[in-house]
């Protein structure tokens, strides 16, 4: 999965750029408050759960995390804030799915569409490029351990799949046993640089060096954007494959 591994690899280091400039806390704060809206209580919302692990892997102070969590479920100051799906398609064809979180629909469907456009794609239906995603649990885990090591408790943790990437070792789980693996990584005192719910394409566009440059610029520049939370494609991009510039 080339395509996918050289996004997420961007994406790791753009996380610890964002971190740095604290604009990692403006998509925790929002996740955290949509996922509040299904109860404050993170034993009993998994979702909030782990929105409360990024925030605290951002550092985030326990005082803007409650204050997220009482406007999300109505206890505190209430905000309008809704999930909005985009889905469309980049240079070359390849599907480009977004997710947004916004008090502003009007903003970000005119944000998301000028991004679209901008880059030479377009913006499509509900349902365009959906069905071409499928949900996984996604575990990013730090090169202090041995491959060895790693793969034995992978293994052991029921896991399905295991993949060495440039910055990190990356474990892939079943949506439905991502809380439990997470719960076994902990026990075993494994350390992950980054969990999540992610977005994964069966069907990949192959791309060369010219056309993935493209691609590339359409990612970064809506993964940018302010009311985005996360951009997913199905780009291949080559095994070699390094931006310009």
């Amino acid at each position: 999965m080339a395509g996918h591994s050289k996004w997420a690899n961007i994406k790791h280091r753009k996380a610890r750029q964002d971190a740095s400039r604290g604009k990692v806390w403006t998509k925790v704060i929002r996740e955290i408050t949509v996922s509040a809206k299904d109860g404050p209580d993170p034993n009993d919302n998994p979702r909030l759960r782990l929105a409360l692990e990024k925030a605290n892997s951002a550092n985030m102070p326990k005082d803007t995390i409650k204050r997220a969590i009482e406007k999300g479920s109505g206890t505190g100051d209430t905000g309008d804030l809704e999930e909005i799906i985009f889905e469309g398609y980049g240079p070359g064809g390849v599907a480009i799915l977004v997710q947004t979180m916004t008090d502003n629909r009007n903003r970000t469907v005119s944000d998301v569409r000028h991004a679209f456009s901008k880059f030479g794609g377009n913006l499509g239906t509900d349902g365009s490029v959906a069905y071409l995603f499928k949900k996984l649990g996604i575990i990013q885990i730090n090169k202090n351990y041995s491959e060895e090591e790693l793969m034995e408790n992978v293994i052991e943790s029921g896991a399905i799949d295991f993949t060495e990437e440039e910055d990190f070792f990356e474990v892939t789980t079943d949506p439905n046993q991502f809380s439990r693996i997470i719960e076994y990584f902990k026990q075993n005192k494994i350390e992950y640089l980054n969990a999540e719910l992610s977005l994964r394409a069966d069907t990949l566009v192959n791309l060369n060096q010219d056309m993935s440059e493209k691609v590339l610029n359409i990612m970064e520049f809506m993964d940018d954007l302010d009311d985005v939370q996360e951009v997913y494609t199905n780009a291949e991009f080559p095994e070699n494959f390094e931006m310009k510039g």
